[in-house]
């Protein structure tokens, strides 16, 4: 015990490695839990250290990819672009709002005006400075009418923009909106310069900490220091090398095999062997992130609600949630917003397998069994076995479901929102109105389940003016409610963000949930060793 005594506090700092160290610690009667614990803290004690190549594997991107924001849906490309772009503002570690591009911000007592600062002197990649006129255009894409663009929901609350000088810019909202900072840290948001557009997009200039060396879409991405980054001291990496891998088995072969730093998804069957492994560190973070069986409420047979219930109640939640996701999570209540965020409706029944309940909806809904027909793709870890454990479910009450697997290049562009019935997942917003907003409004480009209620969009909007904190969480549990037994989609599970890293690197106490790898902000946050 006397050798571990001398390598604690300060173990990274004698040059001992990560792996010699747990070595070392189990040898002296340790658990491995232990002294991965010991290790993890006395790591974090070091101060950060720049230098290095970064090399990553991330889950969700496709040969359709373009570094277009309007146009960028999952991990690979949103990584790729806020290595090379900053938005106004960002989500911290702790899931606050917090100023990136912008110097500062504040609001109107009325929050329908909101004034941003921006610091003087910030040059893009091609040596450009930034000014108010970059930021008013960035955003003014997401609000054409002939953008088609997953932005368009946080835009949305915008009546007009307009600059005050060069620095300052101006926002005034058709309705007062607390939250709208939130919003502008939307990953499609980015600000680019003035006039960017078409093919301009995929040469990456933005004011982000990386300047894009290679782009190859749904392969590989490469990107190198910006010496002349506006934040003093970041990044901390020389250069990031992003690697598009979609299969779980083969990003946890590149990690132990040393060809990788940092992967965005770990395969939860074999998650103990990896943490036996001294090389390896498993990180887990609770999140907004959670899975979804969206139904295109539009059209038969998902226009019918009893048919919708039925289904709901159908789902074994708890089976799910060891069988797919190993009890790294918890349940969903068929509405996205998760237990760890303000305004989370604590009171409302849990919905559990009731197949008497779900038996009662389909003959209300005079649909007896009924052919369905399930689109999935191994988006996330368990997708595929959550679409046969809910397929084998819903037999009990006479639903058949055929199973249509797809390959995940190319889910995003020719699966997702356009089949009426899916396995779907979202990283979660870090506001109830941004998810509502994003996934639920009538007039979202990413209402997955085409679903329309005219009491929840009215509620919508009251709860984004509201000031008074009491009736503004009687809004959002109602909305929550109504998005339970009237929506269409299915949210069974909730899962925990479990990312794995190599010993090298170092990260912050607290990771942020609301993406994988530290909000994938990690090229940003993390260094190392």
């Amino acid at each position: 015990m006397n050798k571990v005594n001398d390598l604690f506090p300060n173990a990274p700092k004698s040059g001992i490695s990560r792996r010699d160290f747990i070595m070392q610690a189990l040898a002296a009667g340790l658990t491995l839990s232990v002294a991965t614990s010991l290790w993890d803290k006395t790591a974090h004690a070091v101060s950060p250290k720049r230098g290095g190549k970064l090399r990553q594997a991330l889950h969700g991107g496709g040969v359709g990819d373009t570094l277009d924001p309007a146009t960028i849906v999952d991990a690979h490309p949103i990584s790729t672009s806020w290595q090379i772009r900053n938005n106004l503002t960002q989500i911290s570690n702790i899931g606050d709002v917090v100023p990136e591009l912008a110097e500062s911000f504040e609001a109107s007592s009325d929050a329908k005006t909101w004034v941003f600062k921006l610091p003087k002197g910030v040059e893009f990649h091609d040596s450009k400075t930034l000014e108010a006129e970059d930021v008013i255009y960035s955003i003014n894409y997401h609000r054409s009418p002939d953008v088609a663009t997953g932005g368009k929901a946080a835009v949305s609350a915008i009546e007009s923009i307009k600059a005050d000088g060069k620095n300052t810019v101006i926002f005034n909202l058709k309705a007062g909106n607390a939250d709208f900072p939130f919003l502008m840290a939307d990953w499609h948001l980015p600000i680019a310069p003035a006039g960017t557009k078409g093919k301009d997009w995929d040469k990456g200039i933005g004011t982000g900490p990386f300047i894009l060396t290679a782009w190859n879409p749904g392969a590989r991405s490469a990107s190198k220091r910006n010496p002349n980054y506006f934040r003093e001291g970041l990044p901390y990496f020389d250069e990031i090398e992003s690697l598009h891998v979609p299969d779980m088995v083969a990003q946890a072969s590149a990690l132990l095999t040393g060809q990788v730093d940092a992967i965005s998804m770990v395969d939860l069957k074999i998650l103990d062997r990896l943490l036996k492994e001294p090389r390896v560190r498993i990180i887990e973070t609770a999140s907004t992130r959670h899975f979804t069986i969206p139904m295109h409420c539009d059209k038969s047979p998902f226009n019918n609600k009893d048919l919708r219930l039925a289904l709901k109640y159908a789902v074994d939640r708890k089976e799910l949630l060891q069988k797919v996701l190993r009890g790294h999570g918890y349940l969903g209540n068929d509405h996205p917003i998760g237990k760890t965020q303000k305004y989370f409706a604590a009171n409302l029944p849990q919905r559990d397998l009731d197949l008497d309940k779900a038996k009662y909806h389909m003959k209300q809904s005079g649909l007896e069994n009924v052919k369905l027909q399930l689109h999935v793709g191994e988006v996330f870890a368990g997708a595929t076995v959550m679409a046969q454990l809910f397929q084998e479910s819903v037999k009990k009450i006479g639903v058949d479901i055929t199973l249509i697997n797809v390959p995940t290049d190319g889910f995003w562009s020719e699966i997702w929102i356009k089949k009426p019935m899916l396995v779907d997942f979202w990283s979660g917003r870090a506001t109830a109105d941004w998810m509502f907003t994003v996934g639920y409004a009538a007039d979202s480009a990413w209402n997955t389940a085409k679903w329309k209620n005219d009491r929840f969009n009215e509620l919508l909007l009251k709860a984004r003016a509201e000031t008074d904190q009491k009736k503004r969480t009687e809004m959002y549990f109602e909305m929550q409610s109504i998005v339970r037994d009237d929506g269409g989609t299915i949210v069974p599970l909730f899962s925990n963000v479990v990312v794995g890293v190599s010993d090298k690197v170092g990260t912050p106490d607290q990771l942020a949930g609301n993406f994988v790898l530290d909000g994938l902000k990690n090229h940003e946050r993390w260094w190392y060793i």
